[in-house]
């Protein structure tokens, strides 16, 4: 990317978007783009069309999305479809028709068969099932790879999607019904440990494992990939199956290929925490996807690796969610 190219990062005050602009920033970017939900509903078709016609990015990050848990993915499937399909459509589209040079969309490892071989390769994308529960979510991002390949191949431009692991870090969500499980857990510890609670219930089984890449490396990954020379960037972009032969999404997982159980996590957890009290399970609750780990060999032969081990990052994300939000009440 040029360094003088105008770089508009959408959805920036969320965990993916606020982690791209601290990494951008740090790295000598300056010109950079951004628009808060009241400026810029992305679900406007014109809207979106205004504001590119107005301002006319170079570059494009597209971490603007509806996300959520298992429990919001399940009370809100209409919303977790419409919403992610209509920003996305809005951007990429709007990017071709204005000339963007290089698009970067954000997805998640469940756009992957709920029973994927384990870890998931790209490959693997369209090859099963998916997990029931975030089903529309995923149906929307896989859309969204879809799109950004079809672009590439009727009209030559260069839309890259990278599939991070589960993300966690500074700017999470932490709402107590809405939010993913290391969010979820730390604001339980934290609260049963202010108000000596004996007990901390765990939805689930403790038995699926899951895989958790800090939201920092995850940003380095992204402005990594866009960054590529012309040569090494234009080989993610997918091919065109019908002259191939060849399954060949543009499509780049980011993960740390390597997984954890939701009990050992809730453990490390409690112990970053402070908290004492016993930590039970409760069986009724959905475990969701039995394992999700992604095969990252295509992003490590790029020459990028994951950095933060998972307990350093989790220690950093309390800490911000002490001061920042707790501290704010």
């Amino acid at each position: 990317m040029d360094k003088n190219g105008k770089i508009y990062v959408a959805g920036h005050r969320g965990l993916v978007g606020s982690a791209l602009m601290r990494n951008l920033k740090a790295k000598g970017w300056t010109n950079l783009l951004t628009c808060t939900h009241d400026e810029l509903d992305l679900t406007d078709q014109h809207a979106v069309e205004t504001f590119f016609t107005r301002h006319k990015p170079d570059y494009v990050f597209l971490a603007a999305a509806k996300v959520g848990g298992i429990y919001a993915n399940n009370a809100y499937p209409a919303e977790f479809i419409h919403d992610n399909l209509a920003i996305q459509t809005n951007i990429i589209h709007e990017a071709y028709r204005h000339g963007v040079k290089r698009l970067m969309f954000l997805g998640s490892s469940c756009i992957y068969p709920k029973l994927a071989p384990q870890p998931m390769r790209e490959e693997y994308l369209l090859t099963g099932p998916l997990e029931a529960t975030n089903r529309p979510y995923a149906i929307a991002k896989i859309a969204g790879v879809e799109m950004c390949w079809s672009y590439n191949r009727q009209y030559g431009t260069q839309y890259l999607a990278a599939m991070p692991s589960n993300l966690y870090g500074p700017g999470d969500n932490y709402h107590p019904e809405n939010s993913h499980v290391i969010p979820a857990l730390i604001r339980k510890f934290h609260e049963a440990k202010v108000s000596g609670s004996a007990v901390v219930s765990v939805w689930g089984t403790g038995t699926p494992r899951r895989e958790f890449v800090y939201s920092d490396d995850m940003a380095d990954a992204c402005i990594y990939l866009m960054s590529l020379p012309e040569s090494k960037f234009a080989s993610l972009l997918g091919s065109d199956e019908a002259q191939t032969g060849y399954f060949e999404p543009p499509l780049v997982n980011v993960g740390v290929g390597e997984d954890i159980t939701i009990r050992d996590l809730a453990i490390m957890i409690r112990k970053v925490i402070g908290f004492k009290g016993e930590l039970v399970f409760d069986t009724s609750k959905p475990d969701g996807t039995p394992r999700k780990l992604m095969d990252t060999t295509r992003l490590n032969s790029m020459g990028w690796c994951a950095r933060t081990p998972l307990a350093q990052g989790l220690a950093v994300a309390y800490r911000e969610f002490v001061d920042t939000l707790i501290s704010a009440q």
